[in-house]
């Protein structure tokens, strides 16, 4: 019979005391949805199906039962799984792909619709959270489009396609994408979105701004840098690469736009819906940032870009949705 090694069970415990602490300390941190109210007792647990015995509470003021919503209220999957569909769907799985994969591991299976609802539902949600994120970047930051045709509808046999745009840029020297925006035309207005929203983020980092020869970049750069009379120049440098004519390339946003393509080449139209295709475009702007290492720099770019902000967990989904509802919970109050 095998011995422990000295000092391991006094390890568990002291695990084990540190994981109820911290469930202690959240469990402080509790409001009642109902009137705010923070004086709460332990009130039993909610038996599910599929997400095991959930902790209910109830608030001494009003004598509400509630659950702690944690991002996932209501789910009647793990959100372990849901998080695993959205990774898979990212990493270039059809929704009816995956419902094949999750039937030959999961007794109750999911539709490809409530797939396609989850990758929706919380990219919309995680992109609130890191759109408000402050970025410690470099000094230059390269914008472009991606065109695409989408469906007028989604109805089966319905004709007729839209074009659109995927507008973005991305930092050269950290890898991450500042800004975005999908839409169904690419006038001053639209670019204006996504200068304005690099702006705000980076604040006076940037000083040089590389584009393509598009004519509507020098009028959204003067509207969110601002135009220097006395100068009789930009407050930052606009740098306009016309490959016809000098032959290069800006390669650290094309190189983006390859990982985006590669995804996006197998879409079926995004189903007609130009708010669906937004929330699927934000999904892949979180997926290149948060998710997946980029080859250049050895990490994943929000690494670089955002050093405050620690994802401790191998599933990253999962702790982007939570800090995700906490952020929505904190402006709500």
């Amino acid at each position: 019979m095998k011995r422990t090694p000295k000092g391991s069970r006094f390890k568990m415990s002291c695990e084990q005391f540190k994981s109820k602490n911290n469930n202690q300390k959240e469990y402080k941190k509790l409001s009642c949805p109902n009137c705010n109210c923070s004086d709460l007792i332990k009130w039993g647990k909610r038996k599910t199906e599929n997400r095991g015995k959930i902790q209910r509470y109830k608030c001494r003021g009003c004598n509400n039962t509630f659950i702690r919503d944690d991002g996932f209220f209501r789910m009647r999957n793990h959100p372990k799984k849901i998080t695993c569909a959205i990774d898979l769907f990212y990493r270039g799985v059809s929704t009816r792909k995956v419902q094949e994969h999750f039937q030959a591991f999961y007794p109750h299976n999911s539709s490809n619709v409530s797939i396609y609802n989850w990758v929706i539902k919380y990219s919309s949600m995680i992109s609130r959270f890191t759109d408000g994120l402050k970025l410690k970047v470099g000094s230059e930051v390269q914008i472009d489009e991606i065109e695409y045709q989408r469906r007028k509808s989604h109805k089966k046999g319905s004709r007729g396609v839209e074009d659109n745009y995927f507008i973005d840029s991305v930092d050269t020297k950290t890898r991450f994408m500042t800004g975005s925006d999908f839409t169904n035309q690419r006038e001053i207005d639209d670019l204006k979105i996504v200068t304005t929203k690099i702006k705000v983020r980076t604040e006076k980092q940037i000083k040089k701004v590389t584009t393509d020869g598009l004519q509507g970049y020098p009028k959204a750069i003067k509207k969110a840098w601002g135009y220097n009379n006395k100068l009789g120049k930009f407050n930052v440098e606009h740098n306009q690469v016309v490959t016809s004519k000098t032959g290069t390339f800006n390669y650290p946003i094309e190189r983006v736009h390859n990982n985006i393509r590669a995804r996006t080449k197998t879409f079926r139209g995004f189903h007609g819906s130009l708010e669906s295709a937004k929330n699927i475009m934000k999904g892949i702007e979180i997926y290149y940032n948060f998710i997946t290492e980029h080859q250049a720099i050895k990490c994943c770019p929000y690494e670089l870009a955002c050093p405050e902000l620690e994802l401790k967990s191998n599933n990253k989904w999962l702790e982007l949705i939570k800090l995700s509802k906490k952020n929505d919970d904190s402006k709500s109050f």
